[in-house]
């Protein structure tokens, strides 16, 4: 059956469209413009991890957790707030009253919605007076007090109540009644839930309520910092705008300054510039348009849009020229250019979209929407610079010979007496020299780099996202309006974890889910810290667990009458009630210790969670297999979840997500490859000399992270499926120019010449462009995006350089197998194009 494509009638109706009829082309995109510019500012901002964890097992199970115990005391939506207060002792009577009077006017404040607050300093006051319950009361106690009674206070408390060292810094010293830092929380009665859902931006209630109750705490005076997770989103989603603000006016100035120097013309460098913004438009407006949220991930589309964009837009004009400077005229020139580029650009589009498409198969939502709209401002940017670019480009010179309009440069880039036209015959020369030695050299050594590359680890972490503690120095030598705020929650979050981290456990959870009220179903519960793994703190040869258990435990050592009750169901007299379950969580539930039961187990007595204590410093993966090794020990459903495995459970899935997106995309484009130069050119092969430079460039690019410590995260996640999308972008002009030069019976070397001096020179341009521009993300605050910047900085470069200097020598030996039998079958009838 034969493979029959009839292009050409396509190509030659838009042709027509462009060199006929530019004006009607260009009132079509503008009005397209027009509609797309609705949609910008109709998407929000996601910021943080919380955009990244949706459909993870373990992140799901902690949601369930923290619905079910953190807030079943409550109506509706809650939210903390921490007071971090330190100084030279926070337990001396000014600060203990400062501390007092920031609650105070806190809870007096309606607008903070206070549902209840505490503090050292509160229970300081009712020590030293019980009765104490307002803040007035307490105010007042302590204003009375003479020193040396508070400082046996502060003893008394930390006596009888654990919970009084845990809001002390590790400095706190019980003997001198003495502390550096001290934490407090208020907790709210939200009014309105948070919207997390899409096109969100991401912020709630609590935001509003945090920065309110800054200007409350500051009238106090002192030295206390209000914390908490409001805050912390507004600063991270401060930190998106004003990275795009640093960042966005040096990458136009660079992209500028080298746009000047690739198309030597205001006329030219003004199109190219239209269809830039054009891009960019479009792709946003579609975004709005779709509801889909702009988030961190999302920062890598522009600087993608403006490298395929800029090598479109360089081709396009660079190719122009040639045909002018050889006396054709404007719609004759501009007739050929389309003819060639056009198939270019959606052979370089088609493979460009598989990449980025393959993103799809992520289970991450935010990785997902990465891959649809660099796949859909892919498709935009081949329509404005394939179409509207051409059109605008016609119209502008048949003005310019209307009216008496000077032109500048015109010459293209790479002729042959020019420096950078004998640079670029590199490639040329050792093909011509040995290419299967070099290409077999270039196979092997590629194979040992992807292997080394393969090592490349995988982390998500909330530091991802952070601001730097303090800003770089340079910043201070930027104008005002570009100058980043001040952020400070780098600056809390470690002096948190330096002040009050013991430094000896953290925690690691387990949620269970079942019918807890069969016979032995806690003690089954238990048998699960027997014998605990390595990163768990042991007590007895058993894991030292917070559950329902201990709850239990704790409040029989209170109550003879519940100890009874227990010990009568208790058939091996180890403190775990075996039978009558029922009637043991009623019992509890009514009594005082119903509110810490409630946090262990629902009212329901369908789930409940056990927290474990781990060694501090143990790694994610260590803390990760042994809680899920814990978790298979029970007879329910049980989930490990918490913070840490959280954390390594998306930092797997972005790795694993990395590879087989990698995997998919090659796949795909390989096929897509072949198919494509089948159809288009009769030649299947090219389609596989096309993907030996996006194998060098993914297998470069991945052993350079390994090399720089570079890890796979939310953002550099999607390096490799970038480095296929270029690869195939710069390759994709050599070949297929080269292909329609071959076409003209000329010799392989001359037809090598005429690709790479012509098509090469404008890849020079466009490289030089999108490194710089692209490669300025260094200077971006959050260290992600400085990665980010160098590692897309150095795809491009591989890229070009993987073109110009190995594609020659594989086309070489291309060329001497096109006339064996398998590629006659396959470049035959069967697979022959109609024109």
């Amino acid at each position: 059956m034969d493979f029959e494509l009839n292009y050409q009638r396509y190509i030659d109706i838009a042709d027509h469209w462009i060199a006929d009829r530019p004006k009607q082309v260009i009132l079509v995109f503008l009005i397209l413009s027009g509609v797309f510019a609705t949609g910008l500012g109709q998407s929000g901002t996601e910021s943080g991890t919380s955009q990244f964890v949706d459909d993870v097992p373990a992140a799901d199970a902690l949601d369930e957790v923290n619905n079910n115990f953190e807030r079943i005391t409550f109506e509706g939506d809650t939210g903390t707030t921490q007071l971090i207060h330190s100084g030279q002792n926070v337990l001396s009577k000014p600060e203990l009253l400062r501390m007092l009077r920031a609650q105070h006017r806190l809870s007096k404040n309606p607008e903070i919605q206070v549902e209840s607050t505490t503090s050292v300093a509160q229970a300081v006051a009712r020590t030293l007076d019980p009765s104490a319950e307002t803040f007035e009361e307490q105010i007042r106690v302590v204003e009375t007090a003479a020193p040396s009674e508070i400082d046996q206070a502060v003893q008394t408390a930390a006596e009888r109540n654990p919970q009084f060292r845990a809001s002390l810094s590790n400095d706190f010293n019980a003997r001198s009644a003495s502390a550096s830092a001290t934490i407090g929380i208020v907790t709210h009665q939200l009014q309105t839930e948070t919207d997390s859902g899409p096109g969100s931006s991401g912020s709630s209630p609590l935001t509003s309520i945090q920065q309110q109750a800054v200007f409350i705490v500051d009238s106090v005076g002192g030295d206390i910092t209000v914390f908490g997770s409001g805050l912390t989103s507004e600063e991270l989603s401060s930190v998106i705008s004003d990275s795009l603000a640093l960042v966005v006016p040096a990458a136009v100035g660079l992209i500028l300054f080298f746009l000047i120097i690739a198309y030597r013309d205001p006329v030219d460098l003004l199109l190219g510039l239209v269809a830039l913004a054009m891009a960019i438009l479009w792709t946003f407006g579609f975004m709005g348009l779709a509801g889909i949220a702009f988030s961190q991930l999302l920062i890598a589309v522009p600087p993608l849009l403006l490298a395929v964009g800029i090598d479109f837009g360089i081709h396009a004009i660079n190719r122009y020229r040639e045909e002018r400077i050889q006396g054709y005229g404007i719609q004759e020139s501009m007739r050929t250019t389309t003819d060639q580029l056009l198939v270019a650009f959606a052979i370089v589009t088609g493979t460009t979209v598989v990449g980025f498409a393959a993103n799809m198969s992520s289970p991450l939502g935010s990785i997902q929407d990465f891959g649809i709209v660099a796949a859909i401002g892919i498709v935009f940017t081949f329509l404005i610079f394939g179409v509207f670019l051409p059109a605008s480009k016609v119209y502008a010179d048949q003005l310019c010979q209307r009216y008496p309009i000077p032109t500048f440069g015109s010459q293209p880039m790479g002729s042959e007496d020019s420096l950078l036209g004998r640079v670029l015959l590199a490639g040329v020369h050792i093909g011509r020299a040995a290419p299967k030695t070099f290409v077999i050299v270039l196979v092997l050594s590629t194979a040992w780099v992807g292997v080394y590359g393969s090592g490349v680890e995988s982390r998500f972490s909330q530091d991802d996202f952070l601001p730097p503690e303090e800003n770089p120095e340079y910043l201070e030598y930027l104008p005002a309006s570009v100058q980043p705020s001040e952020y400070t929650v780098t600056e809390t979050t470690n002096f948190l974890e330096d002040r009050f981290q013991t430094g000896e456990e953290d925690t690691t959870t387990v949620y269970v889910e079942g019918s807890l009220t069969d016979d032995g179903a806690l003690e089954s519960m238990y048998r699960a810290g027997d014998s605990p793994p390595d990163s768990f703190i042991v007590d007895d040869g058993h894991a030292r667990e917070t559950s329902i258990i201990t709850v239990i435990r704790s409040y029989a050592d209170r109550s003879p009458e519940f100890a009874a009750l227990v010990a009568q169901n208790d058939r091996n007299a180890n403190g775990i009630p075996d039978d009558n379950l029922v009637t043991i969580y009623d019992a509890l539930l009514d009594s005082p210790a119903r509110g810490q039961a409630l946090n262990y187990i629902t009212d329901d007595y369908t789930s409940a969670r056990i927290e474990y204590a781990v060694e501090a410093d143990a790694t994610q993966d260590e803390v990760t297999s042994d809680t899920r090794t814990v978790s298979d020990r029970f007879r329910f459903k049980a989930t490990a979840t918490g913070g840490v495995i959280v954390l390594k459970a998306v930092s797997d899935v972005i790795g694993e997500s990395a590879l087989i997106s990698l995997a998919l995309a090659l796949v795909g484009s390989g096929i897509f490859l072949i198919i494509a130069y089948a159809a288009l050119e009769g030649r299947p092969l090219l389609g596989v000399v096309n993907l030996l430079p996006i194998a060098i460039t993914v297998a470069g690019i991945a052993a350079t992270m390994r090399y720089l410590g570079i890890p796979f995260n939310v953002l550099t996640g999607t390096i490799l499926s970038i480095g296929l999308g270029l690869g195939t972008d710069y390759s994709a002009h050599l070949i297929h120019r080269f292909s329609e030069e071959y076409e003209r019976g000329t010799d392989v070397f001359i037809a090598l010449t005429t690709t790479v001096r012509g098509t090469g020179g404008a890849l020079t341009g466009s490289m030089l462009t999108t490194v710089s521009g692209i490669g300025v993300l260094v200077i971006a605050i959050t260290p992600v995006l400085g990665q980010f910047g160098i590692l897309t900085g150095l795809t491009i470069l591989y890229s070009y350089l993987a073109s110009i200097i190995i594609v020659p020598s594989a086309l070489v030996i291309w060329s001497q197998f096109v006339e064996s039998d398998i590629t006659r079958f396959l470049s035959g009838n069967n697979f022959r194009v109609n024109q």
